[in-house]
């Protein structure tokens, strides 16, 4: 665990109110004048129908820190309900017959899938899906969906998804509240925490727990540094065939150290101890290894060699060296330096590393590659044609000096302080104050499969969200989402959101089943999974005052 997150100190819990807001109402949750300072929740949320209920309860969790809870829309909109979404394979009039089935397709195969589904019995649909534009992406058609019938309940359409299948169809029961629908009626459930450096005295943070590979829960996160709030972080591996699952997939600055490098150009929420001068950065990095007067570029910090998740890496990387998300990208021939936050052990495999001692001698060269790293050591691994150019650099007894440099989007150097952490996001949601919605630029937009984008984009999920609004106050938000008691939010719904809450900048965090918030050691939201809270790769933490500091 990052020592400087360990605190002790009582957690206060005071100054509660509740309010009700009608549209484009302004409520402050210190009524009479008790805060000093304007809240930064002052509109209703942009979601639904004018005229909606929205409720709001804010609780004064420590100095300088508030959390405010929003229930917004009606517990049942009667225009809601569930149906099945078909997979709709290639098809004879498909421009591609021989693609996998997918949840979007051209309108000339859903009309081929629908005319086949009636003719065997069921209530089936074309629906053409249109997606808005934003900063960097066009919208319009993303494709056409094809779906089965109008169900009151879950298992009704599950039912009839097990009769579709029975037919040699594919397909999944879905509510229609996800879809994103500007005229549904919610409910939306949103948390949002506010730090507010002009009062907070206590700690702002990142931690990824024990070691960079092994996934926690943010409320186990959050009680190993007796945290007042928390929520999660950044996207990080979970598959291990894409990597050590833990290992954050974007950048990663822990303590001022950067032990996990950027997806090149996509942004990162760069947060200081203090709550102080919060920002959204977009960054890249560069790092090489010197020794006997030359020098290699390095290609990775602290991921398996190889494996490249979220793309965003170098030349040679297979498809893409632009970012990609959720794809992870392979190049064979890699050097990839570990420090020991990594964990136990680095990563087994063909090829060979060089293991430095606390002074940067190599005292080991070990091939096949894998092993414990000297206390205060690192060490470097090469794989493919890289072996050769590693084996010919470090000799044992050897110097070999490993650096690594964080740029801005102007190429400029950054160099974080002890007190600074930076985790990764995307996409940005909010910059300037205006809307900048950017999943281009940021790999969600995968070419040749809409489908993708309809799920991840598109449709409403649980979300997780930070930014810093004009007053310099940072404010971290939840979403609820995957169920019928709290309908989500779309990436365009999340920009609203973040906006209407008064945000100056603001990026998407990792969101899913990942989407936490913790306060007073209690999960606070209804993580998504079916198996409850999500283990994660790191979180946000807000500490107390620490006593004598």
């Amino acid at each position: 665990m990052k020592k400087r997150l360990w605190a002790t100190g009582a957690v206060l819990g005071v100054l509660t109110t509740c309010a009700t807001l009608p549209p484009a109402a302004e409520a402050s949750p210190h009524p009479g004048g008790r805060h000093p300072h304007p809240s930064p929740h002052r509109h209703a949320l942009p979601l639904g129908p004018a005229g909606l209920p929205e409720t709001r309860t804010t609780t004064t969790l420590q100095p300088g820190v508030t959390l405010t809870r929003i229930v917004r829309g009606n517990a049942q909109d009667p225009a809601l309900h569930w149906t099945v979404e078909v997979s709709i394979p290639g098809g004879d009039t498909s421009p591609d017959p021989d693609a996998p089935p997918t949840v979007l397709k051209d309108r000339a195969s859903a009309d081929e899938l629908t005319a086949e589904l009636r003719r065997d019995g069921f209530e089936a649909r074309a629906e053409e899906v249109r997606t808005p534009t934003t900063a960097d992406y066009r919208g319009g058609t993303l494709g056409w969906r094809v779906r089965i019938g109008t169900f009151d309940s879950q298992a009704a359409a599950t039912a009839e998804r097990t009769r579709l299948r029975a037919a040699g169809h594919t397909g999944s029961a879905v509510y229609t509240g996800w879809d994103g629908e500007t005229t549904d009626r919610g409910p939306w459930h949103v948390d949002v925490l506010t730090v507010d450096p002009r009062t907070f005295r206590g700690t702002l943070g990142a931690s990824y727990g024990p070691d960079l590979e092994d996934r926690e829960t943010t409320s186990a996160l959050s009680a190993s540094a007796t945290a007042t709030a928390a929520v999660n972080a950044g996207f990080f591996v979970l598959d291990p065939k894409a990597g050590a699952p833990g290992d954050p997939a974007g950048v990663g600055v822990y303590d001022g150290r950067l032990l996990s490098e950027p997806v090149a150009g996509r942004p990162g929420l760069v947060v200081h101890d203090n709550g102080r001068r919060t920002e959204i950065t977009r960054l890249t990095w560069r790092g090489r290894i010197t020794g006997r007067g030359s020098s290699l570029p390095l290609d990775g910090v602290n991921r398996v060699p190889g494996l490249i998740r979220n793309c965003g890496g170098g030349a040679g990387d297979t498809p893409t060296s632009l970012p990609l998300h959720d794809v992870t990208c392979t190049d064979p021939d890699e050097l990839v330096t570990f420090t020991p936050e990594y964990g136990a052990r680095t990563p087994g495999g063909e090829g060979v590393e060089a293991v430095l001692d606390a002074h940067e001698r190599v005292v080991e060269l070990r091939s096949p590659r894998g092993g414990t790293i000297p206390p205060g050591g690192s060490s470097i691994q090469a794989t493919g044609e890289r072996v050769a150019d590693l084996t010919a650099l470090a000799r044992v007894g050897d110097r070999l000096s490993v650096s690594t440099t964080l740029l801005d989007a102007r190429g400029r150097r950054i160099s974080p302080s002890p007190r600074t952490d930076i985790v990764n996001g995307g996409p940005e949601l909010v910059r300037d104050g205006r809307i900048h919605v950017t999943p281009a630029t940021d790999g969600m937009v995968h070419p040749g499969d809409p489908s993708w984008y309809y799920g991840w984009v598109h449709k409403r999920n649980p979300r997780t969200l930070a930014g810093v609004d004009a007053a310099g106050r940072t404010v971290l938000v939840t979403a609820d989402g995957r169920g019928t008691g709290s309908l989500g939010l779309s990436i365009g719904e999340s920009a609203e959101v973040a906006k209407s809450l008064g945000l100056r900048d603001a990026v998407n965090l990792d969101g899913g089943g990942s989407t936490t918030m913790v306060a007073e050691g209690a999960v606070l939201n209804s993580p998504s999974d079916a198996a409850g809270e999500r283990p994660v790769g790191d979180a946000l933490l807000i500490l107390p005052h620490r006593h004598g500091t």
